[in-house]
């Protein structure tokens, strides 16, 4: 932390050195825990090492059961994924200089862009923070009987509502941009973990979330930088009237105070809905569902499984037919003789029996179709003889 010992110092002079002194001990934090996690001599080399084998020996056991197949399509994003995940966990100029940069200079960048500023347009912000407070902390200096007067009149005075706004402004402006700054720099420290989990489609859902905490925190600095410039632009004209012959401007006091919790207001709005964009994202399919289509197969699967005895009701598209069932004929030659009460037809030492509910159609369930395409695919049993039904 050697060279941000400068910066540590300074930082409590203003809001622009506080936001320098964080950035230079977020770099050093994510840059060392980086090196104790899978640097050189990193603590977790082993488990990172044990991973990588269970994921090849899960791909080559998936091709012996047929679950997978040895072509293109099933290679490049399994090799492409293993080598993604293994140059930005293992190397802190990949992850610098991809996830770091990307996560913090994109958004500032797009600030400049949209306010037009040249530089860093969270520190140029920063400064008119520090312009602004500066002229709040200068009106502030009240000397004479109408500053005195003022102060003994009770709590909500004109000088106290004009403290109690600056304070609102710094926390709704340096106090949000401090704390996702942080925030991101923890997450940035821990992200190596998260970014190797996308190796497994159980533990996909981790890096989903942790993409999601890196978006919401990268973000907001923008929409308080382009919202708190709004903000300072109505300020500068009332922050000009506060300084009064009498002491403070009750209206200009009053004026700040409001500014300042629509402010606030603003940043709770703008809070949520950055919660709201992020969550809506699918990170890149890594948090598609699947179980819907997983729950169908193994339900067409459990259908088709009949035996040949009895068949099992099936649903038809309109959900209200069942199919024929199937018992074995009976021996008995009085029973052979008489007609058949209900709709049934013997053919074959079998019985057919068909119970169809009025004004509703019948449909066979489908069969579906084998999943299992590799060496144990050769002695799959061979299908049951044709069943006959009679609709």
């Amino acid at each position: 932390m050697t060279s941000c010992e400068a910066l540590i110092g300074n930082a409590s002079a203003g809001a622009a050195p506080a936001l320098r002194a964080v950035d230079c001990l977020a770099n050093e934090t994510a840059a060392a825990a980086f090196g104790r996690l899978f640097g050189t001599q990193g603590s977790l080399l082993p488990a990172l090492t044990i991973l990588l084998t269970l994921f090849i020996a899960f791909f080559g056991i998936s091709m012996l059961t047929g679950r997978s197949r040895l072509n293109i399509s099933a290679l490049t994003p399994r090799m492409m994924t293993l080598g993604v995940v293994l140059t930005l966990a293992t190397s802190w100029v990949a992850w610098q200089g991809v996830v770091w940069n990307l996560a913090v200079g994109a958004p500032d960048q797009i600030a400049g862009i949209l306010l037009g500023a040249q530089g860093s347009a969270t520190q140029l912000f920063a400064d008119r923070i520090d312009m602004v407070l500066a002229a709040i902390a200068e009106a502030g200096e009240v000397n004479g009987t109408g500053g005195a007067a003022q102060a003994a009149q009770g709590s909500f005075t004109p000088p106290n509502l004009m403290w109690l706004g600056a304070i609102m402004l710094l926390l709704g402006t340096v106090g949000i941009l401090v704390t996702a700054r942080i925030a991101l720099a923890v997450l940035m420290a821990i992200g190596p973990i998260f970014v190797i989990l996308a190796l497994f489609s159980g533990t996909r859902g981790l890096t989903a979330g942790w993409l999601r905490g890196v978006v919401l925190t990268a973000v907001t600095p923008l929409f308080v930088v382009a919202g708190g410039s709004m903000i300072l632009e109505l300020l500068v004209p009332v922050v000009v009237r506060l300084r009064g012959a009498e002491g403070i401007d009750p209206q200009a006091a009053m004026a700040l105070f409001l500014i300042a919790a629509v402010h606030i207001a603003l940043m709770a709005m703008v809070m949520k809905v950055s919660g709201t964009i992020v969550s809506a994202w699918q990170v890149f399919g890594l948090a598609s569902g699947r179980g819907d289509g997983a729950h169908a197969s193994r339900s067409e699967a459990g259908v088709s499984g009949a035996g040949a005895v009895a068949s099992a009701p099936a649903i038809t598209a309109a959900g209200r037919s069942r199919t024929a069932m199937m018992v074995p004929a009976s021996n008995d030659a009085s029973t052979a003789g008489r007609p058949a009460a209900s709709p049934a037809t013997a053919r074959g030492g079998r019985t057919i029996v068909n119970h169809v509910q009025p004004g509703a159609a019948t449909s066979l369930p489908p069969i579906a179709q084998r999943r299992a395409r590799g060496i144990g695919s050769r002695f799959a049993n061979r299908p049951s003889p044709t069943r006959e039904i009679m609709r």
